[in-house]
């Protein structure tokens, strides 16, 4: 595991899409713009069950995640590494967390019974920063 620099755990606080890819069964890549959040060393990133992405983590851990600092383009990271955990634990409330991020909503106003939320929990294994 490596440790996230500074500059990347502070990108990861601002309202940042992260490019988000995993690895589909054929070994093609899939990547999707994601919401992001930071726990010390470990990427939170916050799903729903029975998605492509979170069928392609369950089947294969390993990620990579990209993204351009919103206030400036020539600062941006790039990281491999892979998903360690996968819970459901907390994955509700998280999303709400998420919402008043990203979108200044205390409640994420998609909630469903249908699609039960998701938390993949993203160790980096290698790091690759820009500016």
């Amino acid at each position: 595991m490596s440790a996230l620099p500074d500059k990347v755990k502070t990108m990861l606080q601002k309202p940042v899409l992260v490019h988000f890819a995993t690895l589909m069964e054929d070994g093609s890549p899939h990547v999707a713009p994601v919401w992001v959040d930071v726990d010390g060393d470990t990427i939170l990133i916050n799903s729903a069950v029975g998605r492509l992405k979170d069928k392609n983590v369950r089947a294969n851990p390993s990620v990579s995640l990209s993204a351009t600092d919103p206030d400036n383009p020539y600062h941006s990271f790039t990281i491999r590494g892979r998903v360690k955990e996968i819970t459901l634990n907390g994955a509700e409330e998280h999303i709400d967390k998420m919402a008043k991020k990203y979108m200044g909503k205390d409640v994420y106003p998609a909630h469903s019974a249908k699609e039960p939320r998701v938390i993949y929990k993203i160790e980096a294994d290698k790091i690759s920063v820009m500016g």
